[in-house]
């Protein structure tokens, strides 16, 4: 009965995401309080293991940081001088928010990149007066890649690293670093030829931007000072937080109420709160209270055995099937639940006799990250990009976002599977 409710309430739920007659958060709100009535899950359950509160607390973190920065005027300074850098020109502008997106993403982590460049960006096309779709497109799809290459650079790959000992920082670079290389420079070179007839160049906008001094939007008092120090501070514990053993949410909660602690005279904490993407926390909370009903029930988890059953545990056909049912599969829902629920079937397989698994893990790395380019809610940085945009009046549409994004990621998937079977299965 359980997987009957479960299932039934998240295709109707998703179906009015994707609708966007209802705003998405209340959707998916509502019907995490229906697994809760129809006692799919209990309470307990719900705000203890299935709704990942180090995610929500690690957005709530950025979003305080990036708000006061945000006040001090820094944020429209770089979007200036970064576009006066390349001349307004839209083409270049566009390759190079592509390029600062994946390796933002890479260093750091996705969601945090997405966090500090969507404002800029947003700023950036209202400026030269250019749609925002394709920028936002483009960082989106950017900014899974990125992620990909690094154990720090999106959720699943974190989750992955901290279960295996032997897939050190180093491993996830030399391992997935390439192969998201070669997606980047695909989707640059499909993505550019498809947006360059809707990326004209306008001299007007372009003059006024060239002649426009920057600095005059930098408001210079200590919190523009104490912001940078802040920010620079947290982003340097995220890129020394494998040496440090301090978890990305901690470091991320500790800069952003020192922050608050530092500016409080200058600016309220009152205004500060009231600039956070609740909308966007919300539908977090309720996207993983689905989730977990599909995990309460063991849809997610049949979903995983029934991988390992198909293939019989030939291990080369074990390996690209995971790669391809973890990529669709996490475009559907969050690919964060998806990687839990398929850890401990991946450590099972050592069972069947296999000794080297290690393809199958860069298999589900590989799926997990390049599968949530599929829909705007595959991957948590899809998500904060389209509350961040619509908070701006640039709303991305769900329909259109799928548009584009599935056949990529088919795409993405078909060369995955070239690239581990060429470096890990074939003979």
């Amino acid at each position: 009965m359980d997987v009957i409710v479960a299932g039934t309430v998240f295709v109707i739920s998703y179906i009015f995401i994707m609708t966007e007659k209802i705003n998405r958060a209340v959707v998916a709100l509502t019907g995490g309080v229906l697994l809760l009535l129809t006692g799919v899950y209990s309470t307990a359950d719900m705000f203890t293991n299935y709704i990942d509160w180090r995610t929500i607390a690690l957005l709530f973190s950025m979003m305080v940081l990036i708000s006061i920065t945000e006040k001090t005027g820094l944020f429209s300074f770089i979007a200036i001088r970064f576009a006066q850098m390349v001349k307004g020109s839209p083409i270049p502008l566009f390759i190079g928010i592509s390029i600062l997106t994946a390796v933002g993403s890479a260093l750091l982590d996705n969601v945090t990149t997405v966090l500090i460049l969507v404002p800029i960006i947003l700023k950036i096309t209202k400026q030269l007066s250019l749609p925002a779709f394709p920028y936002l497109l483009v960082t989106i799809f950017s900014s899974n890649i990125g992620g990909t290459a690094t154990l720090i650079g999106d959720p699943p790959n974190i989750m992955i690293g901290q279960a295996v000992e032997q897939l050190t920082f180093l491993s996830f670079i030399s391992h997935l670093a390439p192969v998201a290389g070669i997606m980047l420079l695909i989707m640059l070179g499909l993505l550019v030829p498809l947006f360059r007839r809707h990326l004209p160049s306008k001299s007007s906008h372009i003059e006024s931007l060239m002649e426009t001094d920057a600095s005059l939007y930098l408001v210079r008092t200590p919190m523009l000072y104490q912001s940078i120090a802040v920010l620079l501070l947290t982003l340097t514990g995220f890129l020394l937080q494998v040496f440090l053993q301090i978890d990305l949410t901690a470091i991320a909660l500790s800069g952003a109420v020192l922050l608050l602690l530092l500016t409080e005279k200058e600016l309220a904490a009152e205004q500060v709160f009231s600039q956070v993407e609740w909308i966007t926390l919300f539908f977090f909370i309720g996207l993983f209270a689905l989730v977990g009903g599909l995990k309460s029930a063991g849809i997610i988890d049949d979903l995983a055995q029934a991988i390992v059953a198909a293939t019989d545990g030939h291990f080369a056909a074990t390996a690209i099937l995971i790669l391809w049912v973890s990529g669709l599969f996490s475009g559907i829902v969050d690919n964060i639940p998806f990687v839990a629920a398929m850890i401990p079937v991946v450590e099972q397989l050592q069972g069947y006799g296999m000794k080297d698994i290690n393809a199958i893990w860069w298999s589900l790395a590989l799926g997990a990250c390049l599968g949530g380019n599929a829909t705007l809610i595959g991957a948590s940085a899809n998500v904060v990009v389209a509350g961040l945009a619509e908070r701006e009046n640039a709303k991305l549409s769900f329909i259109r976002f799928m548009f584009y994004g599935i056949p990529f990621v088919i795409l993405s998937l078909a060369v995955a599977t070239v690239y581990i079977y060429i470096r890990y299965l074939s003979p």
